[in-house]
């Protein structure tokens, strides 16, 4: 979706057009990915194969994001507001999210696939703990909004208790520490989860569920995000000189991700499984550092394009498997081929409809009830402030 940040040196709500591109490039990578699980094109196998690394950078984007959005008032000494911020996420995020629940639940023709795992693990963002997705595959991709929301419950409280320890800069610390974590962790969920398995045809499944989708093997990402937002907002000598080589940066980024990409070719291997994450981490960061300086090409392109499907992107996401699933199964009765290039824009055709019926029936709604929530919220703060002053 568009993005609007207080950035240091810029006017509040700043419009970061580079980070609409690369929402859009985001959202189209993993589309395309995920395209590969129906009946496509055989060109696409190949093609597409990278694209998974697609909610990589959407983790990039959240770890900035969140975090500039919280560092931004420590760093001007204002502190910043729980429940503003967890109003903000709930009505942003869990509306569309539970309509998407009810279909798959209520609607079992919605289903891409046959079996969901238990309604729980769904409303306590868990489902990503433990997924197999041999048995539980349908609504699989919610798994990474499972980690984003635990993040957005986790960061802000870590935040403050470091705020009240005076922890300040010395903080920085512990972002080396679960960054390097991250290695022993996958190493060790490596050779007691997925080694045992990998002579058995279920060495996939094993792979997934032990090294893929927990959080504490996918942390690289969002602390990279992280890390850029507390370079820009507490060290702006060091961020005056990174922006000056915006596009530098973003060809080493590139190259990095190239890195990544022959790293990565056998996925489930072990040097892609210690390795490959935190490199597409720092790939994605250098990319999102470029997009966020101004000597950057991208940070001035402004695209109505990119925009329009950054703002959907959000719902293009949670929809885009059961309606892709719906469409193939209705057109296939129509006699169009199911691996056809006909079948495949009328897919993506059906999933911008579907995401844009979610964002003007859903989303915008509620975003107008956090709206008025908060603006009635800065009232009653206002006039407290007057009354004791």
């Amino acid at each position: 979706m568009s993005q609007s940040v207080s950035l240091p040196g810029k006017p509040e709500n700043t419009k970061l057009f580079g980070l609409d591109h690369l929402r859009t490039f985001a959202i189209t990578f993993v589309i395309l990915f995920h395209y590969r699980m129906f009946k496509h094109p055989d060109w696409m196998d190949q093609a597409f194969a990278f694209g998974w690394t697609g909610v990589d950078l959407f983790f990039v984007l959240s770890g900035y994001l969140i975090s500039a959005q919280l560092f931004s008032k420590i760093a001007i000494g204002k502190g910043f507001s729980l429940k503003e911020f967890f109003l903000k996420r709930f009505f942003r995020i869990i509306p569309a999210y539970l309509v998407v629940v009810a279909l798959y639940f209520c609607i079992p023709v919605f289903r891409e696939r046959e079996a969901l795992p238990p309604l729980w693990k769904f409303l306590t963002f868990t489902q990503n703990l433990g997924l197999n997705l041999k048995t539980n595959g349908t609504f699989s991709h919610a798994w990474s909004l499972c980690i984003e929301e635990q993040f957005y419950l986790l960061l802000p409280l870590i935040i403050t208790v470091l705020l009240y320890f005076k922890a300040g800069r010395k903080s920085t610390w512990l972002i080396g520490i679960l960054f390097i974590a991250g290695f022993a962790l996958r190493y060790m969920s490596w050779t007691q989860f997925v080694v045992p398995f990998q002579a058995t045809d279920d060495s996939w499944v094993a792979w997934y569920r032990a090294i893929y989708y927990p959080t504490y093997n996918r942390l690289d990402s969002l602390l990279v995000g992280g890390s850029i937002a507390g370079i820009f907002q507490f060290w702006p000598a060091v961020r005056e000189k990174i922006t000056r080589y915006g596009n530098v940066i973003l060809i080493i980024g590139v190259l990095l991700l190239a890195c990544a990409y022959f790293l990565c070719m056998d996925q489930e291997s072990f040097n892609a499984t210690i390795f490959g994450f935190p490199l597409i981490a720092i790939a994605y960061g250098a990319i999102v550092t470029a997009a966020i300086s101004p000597s950057c090409f991208l940070y001035r392109l402004n695209s109505r394009n990119s925009s329009r499907i950054a703002i959907l992107s959000y719902s293009i996401y949670l929809c885009h498997k059961g309606v892709i699933h719906l469409t193939q199964l209705q057109c296939s009765k129509w006699g169009i081929a199911e691996k056809g290039p006909l079948m495949f824009f009328i897919c993506m055709v059906t999933t911008v409809i579907g995401a844009l019926i979610m964002r003007y029936v859903v989303e915008k709604p509620f975003l107008r009830i956090r709206d008025y929530i908060l603006y009635k919220e800065n009232d009653r703060r206002k006039l407290l402030s007057l009354s004791r002053s």
